[in-house]
């Protein structure tokens, strides 16, 4: 099964990514302006597949184009700081990663086209008028990653069928957590679990959280989309272990680290998607123009080799369904 096909939002929507020849006028070599809110070596995996995807389309960096890049390090508040200091290197487009990056770069762009990638919801974040016509100067990529939840939830109950409290890392600065919190009630209330939100604004703050945990007796934990928290997976993952909490992630990169099981997009194939946007903008086309895309497939991640260190027998089904499962 391809996982890696995306759709448009509406019919006739689908972007296209011919090979053809890249209408720039002679000489022009394009400025690309990546914005991130993490550290340069988490966004090495999501450039190189940006890179990959416009390498297809044609595009030869050093010669073509080059990328200018501003790194937040995990701290959303620099973004502001950092998208005008992109700003001022008069580039031809900015690639943003996440809600906070891609309305940073639209504070601060002007008519600078940006194309987005982002887990979060654009329209309830002010980032476009809808997902068939964003409108403005932005567009791009999107997971609705708080839309998966409750199969988050649904999974973990399955892994661990007697659970009976989940505790939920949130950070209460993040856009992802309200959605999270309005969404979430009724499909637990279905699954007969208990969720616990625990907060955690930064690094600082994750002993006590996970200490919290303990004490409300959590027998699983869900870990919300979070920039802080992307940053400092590491320390989350051995806090989980410390712990004994089966938990599952929004991000692929838990997984990788030692985290038990991820359900979501692959954030480096919608990187690759989005040099098609990028492509488009650069041969012509309008952000306002092409509607937001969202994946149309799903991966499950399972780390048998958490799962054995936890005690936990995960159900033959449940790893019969997954996509890779790590041993």
């Amino acid at each position: 099964m391809d996982r890696r096909t995306f759709i448009g939002v509406v019919a006739g929507g689908i972007l296209a990514a011919p090979l053809g020849s890249v209408a720039q006028p002679a000489g022009k070599t394009v400025r690309i302006g990546r914005l991130s809110p993490l550290s340069a070596e988490a966004d090495v995996p999501l450039l190189a597949a940006f890179r990959r995807g416009m390498r297809d389309l044609g595009w030869v960096e050093g010669e073509k184009f080059f990328i200018e890049t501003r790194y937040a390090d995990g701290n959303p508040n620099r973004l502001p700081e950092i998208a005008a200091e992109l700003v001022r290197q008069r580039i031809d487009v900015i690639l943003a990663g996440s809600n906070p990056g891609a309305l940073a770069a639209k504070n601060a762009a002007g008519m600078i086209p940006i194309v987005m990638v982002t887990t979060g919801d654009p329209v309830g974040g002010g980032l476009v008028a809808s997902l068939a016509r964003p409108g403005g100067n932005l567009t791009g990529v999107t997971a609705l990653g708080q839309g998966l939840s409750a199969k988050r939830l649904e999974l973990l109950k399955e892994a661990v069928p007697g659970v009976t409290r989940v505790a939920v890392l949130t950070n209460p600065a993040s856009p992802y957590t309200g959605p999270f919190v309005k969404e979430s009630a009724g499909i637990a209330r279905a699954l007969g679990v208990q969720l616990q939100l625990v907060e955690a604004h930064d690094p600082s703050e994750f002993e006590t959280a996970f200490a919290t945990m303990s004490t409300k007796h959590a027998g699983g934990l869900m870990v919300l989309a979070d920039v802080t928290f992307i940053t400092h997976r590491k320390r989350i993952v051995q806090l989980a272990a410390i712990s004994r909490l089966p938990a599952v992630y929004g991000e692929r990169d838990f997984v990788d680290a030692g985290g038990l099981m991820f359900y979501g997009a692959s954030l480096t194939d919608m990187y690759r998607r989005a040099a098609v946007y990028v492509d488009k903008i650069l041969t012509g086309a309008k952000p306002a123009d092409l509607p937001v895309e969202q994946p149309t497939k799903f991966e499950l991640v399972i780390n048998l080799k958490t799962a054995k260190a936890l005690g936990l027998a995960i159900p033959q089904s449940l790893v019969q369904r997954a996509d890779e499962v790590i041993q």
